[in-house]
């Protein structure tokens, strides 16, 4: 790792767990960065992007040593981008419109130092059963799913009675494709 010290800009406790648990020490450095994705960019892309936009943010204060990830996750039903939802009645719109179907789940992360930067992505497909009101009511209650894209966490309770099936990677549906960012920091 040419004696880098890692940066991990992100709040998400997911993130940081799944960081720790690759044996990496970090440090966590946060900065707002508007998450507005162009309406003409394709979907499977938008991860990629506002990954690069939040390292972006923090380029005119890298150390030479300094080594930044930043990721972002999606889902993405019908072509459709499921943010993060705003409040309760979005997060049962979104959760009601994943029940009973196939979603793409694409998390894109980008590593950034003084002299080069590198971007990627991976993509899981996941399988809800039918979800009953009362089921999603109950998670909206009681695990408030408002930092999550797509309004749920496939770690939480709704992960653990309504995904069925994972094609892929579920680090990635975490939050973090840690096979490919562990091999990507290697190579960097």
């Amino acid at each position: 790792m040419k004696n880098y010290q890692l940066i991990l800009a992100s709040a998400s406790p997911r993130r940081q767990q799944l960081l720790k648990q690759l044996g990496y020490e970090f440090e966590v450095r946060l900065r707002e960065t508007d998450e507005t994705i162009p309406p003409d960019m394709p979907a499977r892309g938008a991860s990629m992007y506002l990954a690069q936009k939040k390292a972006k943010t923090f380029s005119n204060e890298l150390k030479k040593n300094e080594l930044l990830i930043t990721a972002d996750t999606i889902v993405i039903i019908g072509g459709e981008i499921l943010n993060k939802p705003q409040d309760e009645t979005e997060a049962y719109q979104m959760l009601a419109k994943l029940s009973g179907k196939a979603h793409e789940v694409v998390t894109g992360f980008c590593l950034m130092s003084v002299e080069k930067q590198l971007t990627q992505s991976d993509t899981t497909l996941v399988y809800f059963k039918d979800l009953t009101p009362e089921e999603i009511n109950f998670y909206i209650r009681n695990h408030h799913p408002f930092d999550k894209a797509g309004g749920y966490g496939a770690q939480d309770w709704i992960g653990m009675i309504g995904v069925e099936r994972i094609e892929g990677s579920y680090f990635n549906v975490m939050g973090l494709p840690v096979h490919k960012l562990y091999q990507a920091i290697i190579d960097f």
